[in-house]
């Protein structure tokens, strides 16, 4: 306790002080940079200004002149004292690093551009442009060199920058139309350009003016009402409105010299103006420095001997409470917590017991305090887990509700197809079929999530192929997937139910997240530790933190949030593989997209070596006769359209094979089906395996 006022008064002194300091050192370094980075830059700008006017009658006449020539030498030895002024200026230059970067690396390119003009590969505007770029480096510079926390000379230093912008505007006028004199023309994008400078120009003078005080404002106010300003503003206009250079060359010149000549001057005399004021803000920072460090000493000192008396009082105070906030929040609420998950009674009144504390008002108010938090987080948990299990029994109820009614339409509908005859009519049933097929899953899903079994299960073994087929028929886009060839085995009866679900929500998301152009591989085969059946689609997959993710969900589900609504399908195979020991686990497979490996323990694998894929006698007939027919039709091999292929007069008896004409020695292929001859066949092949099935069924059961 004594420790926490002293580092309160202390941390408050700090920041005043730093505050001040702050200040004090922003106008420091301001000061240092503007006497070194400043005047540099400020002479570079200048003499790049005049290189690019000698460019621009250059890259019109394609004639260099010595003119230019000792031009450019002295533009070298300006960047020259930049680059030094710039060392000279030491840590001052930390905060410009990435303006300082941009300047230097449009100066490095100065050569090339001087190349370009010399070669003739530059137009006009195009190498001015380039200068431009330089000098845009120069200015946005300038907007960094303004570091200081007064905000009166914030604001004026941020108006004499762009009063400073709009005589470059003027340069860039006068850079433009110097060449443009030299052959008395201005393409239509000189035009273009020369307006844009005109109206940045007004935008800047009109902003800088507002910006300025009364002192620092009149002499440009005396500028823009003097005769080579009014001069210069009517050429801009004449310029703009015919797309034409001045007629007279000399007027032009002799109007931006003085133009240019008042402005810098009235730009020096501001600059020193605002480095006095600047200098008077330091003064008064150093005085605020005194006065917060002298007041800040005292409550230091005052903070001590407060502390040191009452410290040991509140010390033992703030122990007892303390003591009592960790038994509450590191015992007593996750037991309570815990007990609550588990299923178990908790009385509220029992356990949220008050916190008995001794000491101040302040410190038995904290207590109660606690005590009130104890008891509405304990009644919010038992409200949450009675809210669970209200929520889990609402979705029995409605599953096991909607489960009957489904039970009951695939009936009606299993004796609709035994009736119908009709092609057309035969694959509308199955298509409703299969709708109320996964209709059932959904509601299995809920049955699932509320903790409960959905009840069906068989007493035999069911062979894989017939569970992966069962699985595919109930995926809405089950003819994108290709079941190959599996070794021969056979899952426990009691769980086929719950692992056919599982494929099928497994396979239904790789359909949903891959191109429907796409195909979805389902593969198994006998491993040491039991039967692995993998999943992999071409999706675009996943990334490996959210690989990771899914498959901590897989391996340990937690309690199903309504609020993640999205993984509903995820939170089903996680409890579906938990109820059994079944692992699942997902990854990038090696042909981009998915792969899901779901590996039964071997304690569930039942060895099938006289069964044969696609053959399983009665265990196939243990499957519902709808999702039969369903698992029929997802063959591993046939037509294009996935049917059965019929091999021509197989079925005819001897003597009407006798009768046939003799076959050519090199015989036509036959024609391909009609869709209604296919439809038939499929129907036809499908009554006589149900009515087969059914038979071999009934036999078993006697």
């Amino acid at each position: 306790m004594l420790l926490l006022p002293l580092l309160s008064l202390s941390a408050l002194w700090g920041f005043v002080l730093n505050l001040t300091m702050g200040d004090a050192q922003s106008l420091l370094r301001a000061g240092t940079l503007y006497r070194t980075i400043g005047v540099a830059s400020t002479d570079l700008g200048l003499q790049l200004q005049a290189e690019r006017v000698r460019s621009s009658e250059a890259l019109t006449t394609r004639e260099l002149t010595e003119a230019l020539g000792g031009q450019r030498a002295r533009t070298d030895q300006s960047v020259g004292e930049f680059r030094q002024a710039v060392t000279d200026a030491g840590d001052a230059v930390d905060t410009l690093r990435r303006p300082l970067g941009t300047l230097m690396g449009a100066l490095d390119r100065l050569d090339s551009i001087r190349a370009d003009i010399d070669n003739g590969l530059s137009s006009r505007l195009s190498g001015l442009n380039e200068y431009n770029r330089i000098l845009d480096s120069i200015f946005m510079l300038y907007d960094h060199l303004v570091t200081v926390s007064d905000l009166s000379i914030l604001q004026q230093a941020a108006s004499l920058q762009a009063m400073g912008m709009a005589r470059e505007y003027i340069a860039r006028e006068h850079a433009l139309t110097v060449g443009a004199l030299a052959d008395g023309r201005l393409t239509e994008p000189e035009t273009a350009a020369f307006t844009e400078y005109a109206a940045s120009r007004k935008f800047l003078h009109a902003r800088g003016l507002a910006g300025l005080d009364v002192t620092l404002r009149r002499p440009y106010e005396q500028v823009f009402a003097s005769e080579p300003f009014q001069a210069f503003v009517i050429m801009e206009a004449r310029v703009i409105r015919t797309g034409a250079p001045p007629p007279e060359a000399a007027g032009w010149t002799e109007t931006i010299d003085r133009l240019i000549s008042q402005l810098d001057g009235h730009g020096l005399a501001a600059s020193e103006m605002l480095a006095v004021r600047t200098s008077e803000a330091a003064t008064t920072t150093v005085v605020k420095i005194a006065i917060a460090g002298g007041v800040g000493l005292i409550a230091v000192l005052a903070s001590i001997i407060i502390s040191v008396r009452f410290g040991r009082r509140l010390a033992a105070e703030l122990g007892g409470l303390r003591a009592a906030a960790v038994e509450l929040s590191e015992q007593r609420l996750p037991s309570i917590v815990e007990r609550l998950r588990k299923g178990e009674d908790v009385d509220v009144r029992k356990e949220a017991k008050a916190i008995k504390v001794s000491g101040s008002a302040e410190i038995t108010d904290v207590a109660r305090a606690f005590g009130s938090a104890q008891r509405t987080a304990v009644t919010a948990a038992v409200g949450q887990a009675a809210l669970r299990r209200g929520v889990g029994q609402v979705f029995l109820n409605l599953a096991r509700r909607k489960q009957g009614l489904l039970h009951r339409q695939l009936a009606l509908l299993d004796g609709m197809q035994r009736r119908t005859h009709d092609p057309d009519q035969l694959e509308e049933l199955f298509r409703l079929d299969h709708l109320t097929t996964r209709m059932r899953r959904h509601a299995e899903s809920l049955i699932v999530l509320s903790g409960s079994t959905p009840g069906r299960a068989w007493r035999k073994p069911v062979p894989v192929i017939d569970i992966v087929r069962a699985a595919v028929a109930e995926v809405e886009d089950y003819t994108r997937v290709t079941v190959e060839t599996m070794p021969v085995s056979a899952f426990d009866g009691g769980a086929a139910a719950d692992l056919t679900h599982l494929l099928a929500e497994l396979i239904e998301n790789a359909t949903i997240y891959s191109p429907p152009d796409t195909q979805v591989n389902v593969r198994g085969d006998q491993v040491s530790n039991g039967y692995a059946i993998e999943i992999e689609d071409k999706g675009l997959g996943l990334a490996a933190a959210e690989y990771a993710a899914v498959n901590t969900l897989l391996a340990d589900p937690p309690e199903f949030d309504l609020a993640d609504s999205d993984r509903l399908g995820l939170f089903v195979v996680a409890r579906l593989a938990a109820r059994h020991g079944i692992k699942v686990l997902l990854r990038r497979s090696p042909f981009g997209g998915t792969a899901a490996i779901v590996l039964v323990p071997r304690e569930m694998v039942t060895e099938q070596t006289a069964l044969t894929a696609g053959d399983s006698g009665e265990e196939m007939a243990a499957l519902p006769s709808r999702t039969r027919k369903k698992a029929l039709a997802v063959v591993t091999s046939g037509t294009h359209a996935g049917l059965p292929r019929r091999v021509r007069q197989a079925g005819l008896s001897p003597r009407l094979k006798d009768k046939q004409p003799e076959r050519r020695e090199q015989p036509e292929p036959p024609a391909q089906r009609s869709p209604d001859e296919v439809r038939d066949l499929f129907s036809a092949f499908q009554r006589g395996t149900q009515r087969a099935r059914e038979e071999a069924k009934d036999e078993g059961d006697k």
